[in-house]
């Protein structure tokens, strides 16, 4: 390995991976079995929403989670394909490997497939990361692009440096090289992503991307400043906050009553079904305990959500 990005470990950056590590420890419940699939789902919606959001698509959670389910949404064609190609791309995230340049290209093509002609390849023409009307960088030159992906994946894979550090480091290194004609925005987060899920699988669905959205001037802010002092601690930093503020975010919480109720649900059933099937006789405590917490925590949901005190209400999974 004879290349190594420019960047600074500071305090800042150590702090920050001290308190990402005593968290993960933590977060052991997002683990279990039973919570997985439904935290997954939820998480995912979110990182999609945000991913997407910061490069302009306008599709809500609720929208997001209706193209998910394979349900029609009026919306523009562009961004539903985005969404249908994220939901894609986070569905075969487990398949790609972070040091491989084929799965990044191939990733791409499954990201962008039906928004640009040139899918899963690298640019052949000048690109930069334009934040409104204005140019906040110019990337290098087509020409280069190939070496300087070379070279950094090469970097990839041979660094013993920290996952999350390494990760960011990628992040940013991506971002200055731009090396595709567009999607560069959401590849770069997706391959972080990737990169941090093979260390702790929990990153494959913690939504770091929403905070991202939230957070999107401070984003490019610390790309510009990175550029400017050719060393990426200002964006690992900030990365890394996000991070630590996903992590430290209410994480719905799926109690011993939920998990029960919602092992019981078969495709629409009535309040009175449910507390049946639960063997409950007292309205209010099904209705605190099991109920209210399952649809707060968007895993049940009303079949006519507009009427929530109609006599013929059902309750489904989401």
């Amino acid at each position: 390995m004879s290349y190594k990005p420019p960047y600074v470990i500071t305090p800042i950056i150590v702090s920050l991976v001290a308190k990402i590590s005593e968290k993960l420890g933590q977060l052991s419940v997002l683990k279990t079995q039973e919570n997985n699939l439904y935290l997954r789902r939820i998480n995912r919606i979110r990182t999609i929403q945000g991913s997407l959001a910061i490069e302009g698509n306008t599709l809500t959670e609720m929208q997001i989670t209706a193209v998910l389910d394979g349900k029609a949404v009026i919306a523009p064609p562009r961004e539903v394909q985005e969404v249908r190609n994220a939901i894609k791309a986070y569905e075969k995230l487990t398949k790609w490997r972070p040091t491989s340049q084929q799965d990044l290209l191939a990733a791409h093509q499954t990201l962008m497939q039906g928004l640009i002609d040139d899918v899963g390849q690298y640019r052949n023409t000048g690109v930069g990361i334009i934040k409104g009307k204005k140019v906040i960088h110019m990337a290098p030159s087509a020409e280069r692009v190939n070496g300087l992906m070379f070279d950094l994946f090469d970097w990839l894979a041979c660094s013993d440096e920290h996952p999350l550090i390494l990760s960011s480091i990628f992040h940013y290194e991506f971002a200055f090289i731009h090396p595709f004609a567009d999607g560069n925005g959401r590849m770069g987060r997706l391959w972080q992503t990737l990169i941090l899920s093979q260390w702790q699988d929990i990153f494959s669905y913690l939504p770091v991307e929403s905070l991202i959205y939230a957070h999107q001037d401070d984003y490019y802010l610390a790309l510009q400043q990175s550029t400017k002092q050719a060393n990426s601690a200002p964006f690992i930093e900030f990365i890394l906050q996000m991070i630590l503020d996903s992590c430290n975010e209410d994480t719905p919480q799926v109690t011993p009553q939920v998990k029960q109720l919602i092992s019981i649900i078969n495709g629409e059933m009535s309040k009175e079904e449910l507390m049946f099937a639960l063997s409950l006789k007292d309205a209010r405590n099904f209705r605190q305990r099991y109920l209210l917490p399952a649809i707060s925590n968007n895993l049940i949901e009303m079949t006519q959500a507009d009427k929530p005190n109609s006599p013929t209400q059902k309750y489904r999974l989401v």
